[in-house]
């Protein structure tokens, strides 16, 4: 069990620093802060302190919805790249790739859903369909 923490946890610094460093490649600049929670089948990655120069003269003048926009249209072309990323890293196939971003404090989350394995899928337990 320590063994598989320890490796979840490897997993985790390495889907962090994989996001982290496709932003940076594509975006010119990456999280300062970035931090991967993982559960069974979903894995979510919190990045901090994400906006260009650029997007923050916009923030400042008051064009959060422009600087979603765009910040939407990046993370769907780069979808292949971070789900390719994340499956590498897991061994595991992502069936589902979501985003969101936060202006006050600056942030965005990565999320991924990971087709479940055949020990997971047949543990008895039922999805949950509260808020």
């Amino acid at each position: 069990m320590v063994t598989e923490t320890l490796d979840q946890g490897r997993r985790a610094t390495a889907i962090s620093n994989a996001i982290t460093r496709l932003h940076r490649e594509h975006y010119g600049r990456g999280a300062t802060v970035a931090r991967t929670v993982m559960q069974r089948n979903y894995i979510t990655c919190f990045l901090e302190d994400i906006y260009t120069p650029l997007e923050k003269t916009l923030l400042a003048d008051g064009k959060q919805n422009a600087v979603k926009e765009t910040r939407q249209l990046f993370q769907q072309a780069m979808r292949p790249q971070f789900v390719a990323a994340v499956e590498e890293i897991t061994g595991r196939r992502v069936v589902q790739f979501m985003s969101q971003v936060a202006f006050d404090p600056d942030m965005a989350a990565e999320i991924f859903v990971l087709d479940p394995t055949a020990d997971e899928s047949g543990d008895g337990a039922s999805p949950s369909t509260g808020a």
